[in-house]
Protein backbone atom coordinates (compact mmCIF):
# COMPACT_ATOMS: atom_id res chain seq x y z
CA UNK A 1 0.00 0.00 0.00
CA UNK A 2 1.57 3.06 -1.12
CA UNK A 3 1.46 6.20 1.25
CA UNK A 4 -1.63 7.78 -0.54
CA UNK A 5 -3.61 5.24 -0.41
CA UNK A 6 -2.78 5.03 3.32
CA UNK A 7 -3.67 8.60 3.60
CA UNK A 8 -6.75 8.05 1.73
CA UNK A 9 -7.81 5.34 4.10
CA UNK A 10 -6.45 7.71 7.26
CA UNK A 11 -9.22 10.36 5.92
CA UNK A 12 -11.95 8.12 5.61
CA UNK A 13 -11.52 6.42 8.80
CA UNK A 14 -11.26 9.91 10.62
CA UNK A 15 -14.94 10.93 9.00
CA UNK A 16 -17.05 9.64 12.03
CA UNK A 17 -14.73 11.08 14.65
CA UNK A 18 -14.75 14.30 13.02
CA UNK A 19 -18.80 14.17 13.04
CA UNK A 20 -18.69 12.79 16.61
CA UNK A 21 -16.62 15.51 17.70
CA UNK A 22 -18.61 18.10 15.84
CA UNK A 23 -21.60 16.97 17.87
CA UNK A 24 -19.95 17.02 21.36
CA UNK A 25 -18.52 20.41 20.96
CA UNK A 26 -21.66 22.09 20.13
CA UNK A 27 -23.06 20.85 23.39
CA UNK A 28 -20.21 22.37 25.47
CA UNK A 29 -20.37 25.56 27.40
CA UNK A 30 -16.87 26.76 26.11
CA UNK A 31 -14.66 24.95 23.89
CA UNK A 32 -11.03 25.75 24.50
CA UNK A 33 -8.24 24.23 22.21
CA UNK A 34 -7.20 21.70 25.36
CA UNK A 35 -10.21 19.84 25.56
CA UNK A 36 -10.51 19.97 21.88
CA UNK A 37 -7.14 18.51 21.66
CA UNK A 38 -7.72 16.02 24.87
CA UNK A 39 -10.99 14.80 23.02
CA UNK A 40 -9.03 14.16 19.28
CA UNK A 41 -6.34 12.18 21.55
CA UNK A 42 -8.56 9.82 22.85
CA UNK A 43 -10.52 9.61 19.42
CA UNK A 44 -7.02 8.94 17.68
CA UNK A 45 -6.02 7.07 20.06
CA UNK A 46 -8.58 4.52 20.18
CA UNK A 47 -8.76 4.90 16.30
CA UNK A 48 -4.83 3.77 16.54
CA UNK A 49 -5.41 0.54 18.27
CA UNK A 50 -8.58 -0.87 16.76
CA UNK A 51 -6.66 -1.65 13.44
CA UNK A 52 -3.86 -2.88 15.45
CA UNK A 53 -6.45 -5.39 17.60
CA UNK A 54 -7.99 -5.77 13.97
CA UNK A 55 -5.14 -7.06 12.12
CA UNK A 56 -3.92 -9.10 15.40
CA UNK A 57 -7.06 -10.93 15.11
CA UNK A 58 -6.40 -11.76 11.77
CA UNK A 59 -7.54 -14.68 9.53
CA UNK A 60 -9.49 -16.84 12.42
CA UNK A 61 -11.46 -14.42 14.10
CA UNK A 62 -11.89 -12.12 11.06
CA UNK A 63 -15.62 -13.77 10.33
CA UNK A 64 -16.68 -13.23 13.90
CA UNK A 65 -15.55 -9.73 13.89
CA UNK A 66 -16.87 -8.67 10.81
CA UNK A 67 -20.40 -10.29 11.75
CA UNK A 68 -20.93 -8.55 14.52
CA UNK A 69 -18.75 -5.14 14.06
CA UNK A 70 -22.06 -3.40 12.52
CA UNK A 71 -24.38 -4.29 15.33
CA UNK A 72 -22.08 -3.11 18.30
CA UNK A 73 -21.56 0.35 16.47
CA UNK A 74 -25.04 0.83 16.04
CA UNK A 75 -26.32 0.07 19.19
CA UNK A 76 -23.81 1.85 20.66
CA UNK A 77 -24.19 5.44 18.67
CA UNK A 78 -27.81 4.77 18.84
CA UNK A 79 -27.75 4.31 22.74
CA UNK A 80 -25.08 7.41 23.29
CA UNK A 81 -27.54 9.78 20.18
CA UNK A 82 -30.71 8.26 22.22
CA UNK A 83 -29.38 9.85 25.54
CA UNK A 84 -28.04 13.24 23.85
CA UNK A 85 -31.46 14.08 22.15
CA UNK A 86 -33.28 12.92 25.09
CA UNK A 87 -31.66 15.42 27.06
CA UNK A 88 -32.03 17.99 25.15
CA UNK A 89 -35.43 17.72 24.75
CA UNK A 90 -35.72 17.73 28.51
CA UNK A 91 -34.64 21.61 28.37
CA UNK A 92 -37.78 23.57 28.44
CA UNK A 93 -35.39 26.99 27.18
CA UNK A 94 -32.23 27.68 26.32
CA UNK A 95 -31.82 29.13 29.89
CA UNK A 96 -32.54 25.97 31.78
CA UNK A 97 -29.86 24.06 29.65
CA UNK A 98 -26.64 22.90 31.86
CA UNK A 99 -23.82 22.72 29.26
CA UNK A 100 -20.86 20.78 30.77
CA UNK A 101 -17.51 21.92 30.59
CA UNK A 102 -16.53 18.77 29.31
CA UNK A 103 -17.41 15.18 28.58
CA UNK A 104 -16.34 12.61 30.94
CA UNK A 105 -13.54 9.73 29.32
CA UNK A 106 -15.61 7.29 29.65
CA UNK A 107 -18.66 9.19 27.21
CA UNK A 108 -15.98 10.02 24.79
CA UNK A 109 -13.71 6.50 24.69
CA UNK A 110 -17.63 4.80 24.40
CA UNK A 111 -17.91 7.21 21.18
CA UNK A 112 -14.50 6.55 20.00
CA UNK A 113 -14.78 2.94 20.22
CA UNK A 114 -17.97 2.78 18.42
CA UNK A 115 -16.58 5.10 15.22
CA UNK A 116 -13.68 3.05 15.04
CA UNK A 117 -15.37 -0.25 14.71
CA UNK A 118 -14.89 0.10 11.37
CA UNK A 119 -11.23 0.12 11.82
CA UNK A 120 -11.25 -2.75 13.43
CA UNK A 121 -12.38 -4.58 10.44
CA UNK A 122 -9.88 -2.70 8.44
CA UNK A 123 -7.34 -4.27 10.66
CA UNK A 124 -8.27 -7.30 10.01
CA UNK A 125 -8.39 -7.03 6.46
CA UNK A 126 -5.03 -5.26 6.43
CA UNK A 127 -3.50 -8.59 7.62
CA UNK A 128 -3.58 -9.92 4.49
CA UNK A 129 -1.99 -7.65 2.74
CA UNK A 130 1.81 -6.91 2.64
CA UNK A 131 1.38 -3.43 4.63
CA UNK A 132 3.30 -1.81 7.81
CA UNK A 133 0.58 -2.22 10.27
CA UNK A 134 2.09 0.08 12.86
CA UNK A 135 2.37 3.25 10.71
CA UNK A 136 -0.74 2.56 8.93
CA UNK A 137 -2.16 2.56 12.10
CA UNK A 138 -0.31 5.26 13.63
CA UNK A 139 -1.17 7.33 10.38
CA UNK A 140 -5.01 6.83 10.89
CA UNK A 141 -4.57 7.63 14.45
CA UNK A 142 -3.09 10.77 13.65
CA UNK A 143 -5.32 11.81 10.94
CA UNK A 144 -8.67 10.68 13.31
CA UNK A 145 -6.65 13.48 16.36
CA UNK A 146 -6.54 16.06 13.90
CA UNK A 147 -9.86 15.65 12.40
CA UNK A 148 -11.88 15.36 15.98
CA UNK A 149 -10.12 18.45 17.88
CA UNK A 150 -11.11 20.35 13.92
CA UNK A 151 -14.73 18.70 14.97
CA UNK A 152 -14.69 19.98 18.45
CA UNK A 153 -12.93 23.69 17.62
CA UNK A 154 -16.25 23.48 14.67
CA UNK A 155 -18.88 22.19 17.47
CA UNK A 156 -17.88 25.41 19.59
CA UNK A 157 -19.38 27.44 17.23
CA UNK A 158 -22.33 25.49 16.07
CA UNK A 159 -23.28 25.64 19.89
CA UNK A 160 -24.55 29.41 20.48
CA UNK A 161 -26.03 29.38 17.32
CA UNK A 162 -28.30 26.00 17.90
CA UNK A 163 -28.87 26.62 21.70
CA UNK A 164 -30.26 23.76 23.23
CA UNK A 165 -30.83 22.07 19.48
CA UNK A 166 -27.04 21.45 19.60
CA UNK A 167 -27.45 18.52 22.18
CA UNK A 168 -30.50 17.03 19.37
CA UNK A 169 -28.96 17.67 16.65
CA UNK A 170 -25.78 16.11 18.35
CA UNK A 171 -27.50 13.23 19.06
CA UNK A 172 -29.21 12.94 15.79
CA UNK A 173 -26.12 12.72 14.19
CA UNK A 174 -24.54 9.62 16.20
CA UNK A 175 -27.30 8.14 15.58
CA UNK A 176 -27.24 8.44 12.01
CA UNK A 177 -23.70 7.36 12.09
CA UNK A 178 -24.56 4.21 13.87
CA UNK A 179 -27.54 3.88 11.41
CA UNK A 180 -25.15 4.12 8.34
CA UNK A 181 -22.51 2.05 9.69
CA UNK A 182 -25.87 -1.33 10.17
CA UNK A 183 -26.98 -0.08 6.78
CA UNK A 184 -23.76 0.08 4.77
CA UNK A 185 -23.05 -3.39 6.14
CA UNK A 186 -25.87 -5.05 5.74
CA UNK A 187 -25.96 -4.03 2.21
CA UNK A 188 -29.57 -2.81 2.70
CA UNK A 189 -28.84 0.50 -0.10
CA UNK A 190 -27.55 -2.01 -2.84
Amino acid sequence: MNILTTLILALGMSMDAFAAALGKGAVLKKVTFKEALRTGLIFGVIETLTPLLGWALGIAASKYVMAWDHWIAFVLLTVLGGRMVVGGLRHRNDEEICQPERHGFMVLALTAVATSLDALAVGVGLAFLQVNIVLTALTIGISTTIMATTGMLIGRFIGPVLGKWAEILGGIVLIGIGTSILVEHLGLLN
